[in-house]
């Protein structure tokens, strides 16, 4: 049986969980300040934070919806990239042993930070205060950022003036660019990236993103089936 978690390691712990939820946070700003510019209500984007509560999935949906997508191309959109936190279920649910409405908050704060922190302990017990440390840090944080920087952006007259039209693509850039640290990366990401430009032309405002989503992921599979390491890690840190 494991030890009990001392005192000191509790602090730790909750320690380094409040420093990743301030810098979620923060980026929460953006993404509030983003999605009142793709002309979201400040409602609709504080009530996006809360019930879906996943960065990257979030800057999808509304940078599809700021591009004149439809609703079934940004939900798409957001899905796909929102997959990933099913395996980490997978993979914590054995691990914090939830039960009855804990099982259904844990689901719900099933992020990357939560997930991160959870696996880097040591044992159970503090892999079960950090997944519940952080997943609260980054949720309350998140969603005072996404308010501050919805409420902001909607005292603007025109936010494109500040160049948050254009933020969205950027998030995605600095989302992207920690991923690409070897060839197979950089591969996935030109292919998906040369579809949904050439795609632009011929199909709907927000598919060509959809479309990039699912040629990325087809070339990482192909990769990984031809290699014996990974090809690509092309998720996101929300």
């Amino acid at each position: 049986m494991s030890a009990a978690v001392s005192p000191a390691h509790r602090r730790a712990i909750v320690r380094d969980a409040v420093g990743i939820g301030i810098a979620t946070g923060a980026f929460g700003l953006s993404y509030g300040a983003i999605a009142v510019a793709s002309g979201l209500t400040v409602l609709q984007t504080s009530a996006l934070s809360v019930l879906m509560f996943t960065g990257a999935s979030q800057f999808a949906l509304v940078g599809v919806v700021g591009a004149g997508g439809g609703a079934l191309a940004s939900a798409a959109t957001a899905v796909m990239l929102g997959t990933r936190n099913a395996l980490y279920g997978l993979q914590l649910s054995a691990l914090l042993r939830a039960r009855g409405p804990r099982r259904w908050l844990a689901s719900h704060l099933v992020i990357d930070e939560s997930a991160a922190m959870a696996v880097a302990q040591d044992d159970p017990p503090r892999s079960r205060i950090g997944f519940w440390a952080t997943g609260a840090a980054v949720f309350v944080l998140w969603n005072l950022g996404t308010l501050v920087g919805a409420v902001g952006a909607d005292l603007v007259d025109d936010p494109a003036r500040f160049g948050l039209d254009v933020a969205g693509p950027a998030a995605f850039v600095a989302l992207l660019s920690p991923r690409l640290r070897d060839v197979p990366a950089w591969v996935v990401a030109l292919v998906a990236s040369l579809v949904a430009v050439l795609s632009v032309p011929f199909v709907p405002a927000g598919v060509p993103v959809l479309l990039a989503a699912v040629v990325a992921a087809v070339v990482a599979l192909v990769g990984r089936r031809g290699d014996d390491g990974p090809v690509a890690d092309v998720e996101e840190v929300s």
